[in-house]
């Protein structure tokens, strides 16, 4: 394990129209760990993820990824050095099948030509024998909800719970170290929610993953989270682990604030 942090995040600054999305935020995950992002709805949980992925260009600030600057880098470039998202709404292709989803999202790490698709030469289709191989290893992992005949099945028909498990499975199949899982649990019931929330556990103990997840329900948090960072209008309040940040005034002030506020 190396003595730099995986993800190393310094003075990251974020101004969207003159409004500070994310102010001075310093970050960093260690290889191996779950670390989860918190706070009132508002935050900049979101565009925290979306500044590490490439979405959006912070104003100022460092984010090294494995010791490299990601700053400038595509979406794509990003996806490439490692680091898979999922989203707060589902993003799957509905009418591609459950395999095609997964064999699609490994384009990063093909070298596939135009040509040799156009011409389906012999390097093209062992390549894509490859993909697909490798599509049906990444959902092994997740048993019957999405092998057997569930490959062939389009997206669109699977369960909500399975939409997401599928989303996940396409983050993996881009062979990624760290993965940004976004609101994983959001609209599941409590039974669909404690299934996942093991699963992500699994990501990390048997699958080797870093991950980072920005998460609303606090039993999933407490459950897997090595570290807990609470983000507030843009800025850390507070950071340790979910018995300290969960008993910190300044964050029960932040979200009870925000309870208030609706009532």
């Amino acid at each position: 394990m190396s003595s730099h942090p995986m993800l190393e995040i310094t003075g990251l600054h974020v101004v969207f129209g003159g409004l500070h999305a994310l102010s001075d935020l310093d970050f960093t995950v260690d290889e191996g760990e779950i670390v989860a992002v918190i706070g009132p709805n508002g935050a900049g949980k979101t565009t925290f993820f979306n500044v590490i992925s490439g979405m959006v260009k912070p104003a100022e600030g460092e984010i090294f990824f494995e010791g490299r600057s990601l700053l400038g880098l595509d979406p794509n470039k990003i996806t490439a050095r490692g680091i898979a998202r999922t989203f707060q709404n589902v993003r799957l292709f509905a009418n591609m099948t459950v395999l095609e989803n997964v064999m699609v999202s490994q384009h990063c790490r093909t070298r596939q030509r135009m040509l040799d698709a156009l011409f389906q030469t012999r390097r093209f289709r062992a390549e894509e024998e490859q993909v697909r191989a490798r599509g049906k290893e990444v959902l092994s992992f997740f048993g019957t909800r999405l092998t057997g005949y569930r490959y062939d099945q389009p997206a669109s028909v699977l369960s909500y719970a399975n939409r997401r498990r599928l989303e996940i499975a396409r983050a993996m199949a881009t062979s990624p170290k760290l993965i940004l899982l976004d609101e994983p649990v959001a609209g599941m019931n409590p039974v669909e929610s404690a299934e996942l929330t093991q699963l992500i556990g699994k990501l990390r103990d048997e699958m080797g993953y870093t991950i980072v997840l920005i998460e609303h329900d606090m039993s999933v948090v407490q459950n897997i989270s090595d570290r807990v960072v609470v983000l507030d209008h843009g800025e850390a309040i507070a950071r340790g682990t979910y018995t300290e940040v969960s008993a910190n005034p300044q964050v029960i002030e932040a979200y009870l604030g925000q309870t208030a506020d609706r009532n």
